[in-house]
């Protein structure tokens, strides 16, 4: 589902997940270009996902479009949307050319500087998937609460993923390792899906922590009912699996 890697392309796609993010789109890409430079990654693409849904209004189709004028190495992705999270997700990643991909959302809650730590951290070349964990988090009791019990389930039902912090942002993959994976969420749990592929294959996982920080640009996406979406599918993908 990857985009093949072709002559010429990037060391780095980084997807950026800029749903009904609007103006703020803006900054975040400055943001991104600054955190680039830091780092010394010349070697880049910049994958900025604005997908939206008909009659909504949203201008970050437009902005993305714009923003990709710009600079040759950002590029776009705006079409009506046909699913979720993991939908906007996939249609990015199927862009990507580098040989890392990375991605994260664009609303500023996961800190930018985290893409630099994590391509440093793959770098030492011994891991074929990075990610944070949120050891602080500044996003209100109901999504702490709504996270510690995801994770708790996740851990008890699948046994043997060594990792802290399923669903934390951004996470970076080398091409090899992703080009085994399968995925087919359009929701939610695409995070998931990408970590039980990950152990699935026998993948090397790898770390960082982070600081999540509050949500100011808009109210979250996250509710309860995110929490039975991950069960069904989790549970589903379990009894998919004793028969692989």
């Amino acid at each position: 589902m990857v985009g093949s890697m072709t002559e010429g392309a990037p060391t780095l796609s980084l997807v950026v997940l800029c749903y009904a993010a609007g103006e703020f789109t803006r900054e975040f890409t400055t943001q991104t270009l600054k955190m680039m430079q830091d780092y010394s990654i010349e070697d880049f693409e910049l994958i900025l996902v604005g997908n939206y849904f008909e009659g909504s209004g949203d201008r970050t189709p437009e902005i993305v479009r714009e923003l990709a004028t710009t600079d040759p190495r950002i590029h776009f992705q705006a079409e009506l949307k046909q699913g979720m999270m993991g939908w906007d997700l996939r249609s990015g990643l199927h862009r990507a050319r580098g040989e890392y991909i990375a991605f994260i959302d664009g609303d500023g809650q996961m800190p930018i500087d985290d893409v630099g730590r994590l391509f440093k951290f793959i770098a030492t070349g011994d891991f074929d998937l990075v990610k944070t964990y949120r050891v602080t988090r500044s996003d209100g009791w109901h999504r702490k609460l709504l996270s510690i019990v995801y994770n708790f389930l996740f851990r008890s039902l699948v046994p043997g993923l060594e990792a802290l912090d399923m669903n934390s942002k951004p996470k970076m993959i080398r091409r090899a390792a992703f080009e085994r994976m399968t995925l087919s969420s359009d929701g939610w749990f695409i995070d998931a899906e990408i970590m039980l592929e990950a152990r699935h294959h026998s993948m090397a996982i790898g770390e960082i922590p982070t600081e999540f920080h509050p949500l100011n640009t808009r109210s979250s996406f996250v509710n309860v009912s995110a929490v039975f979406e991950f069960l069904w599918n989790l549970f589903r993908r379990r009894f998919k699996e004793s028969f692989r």
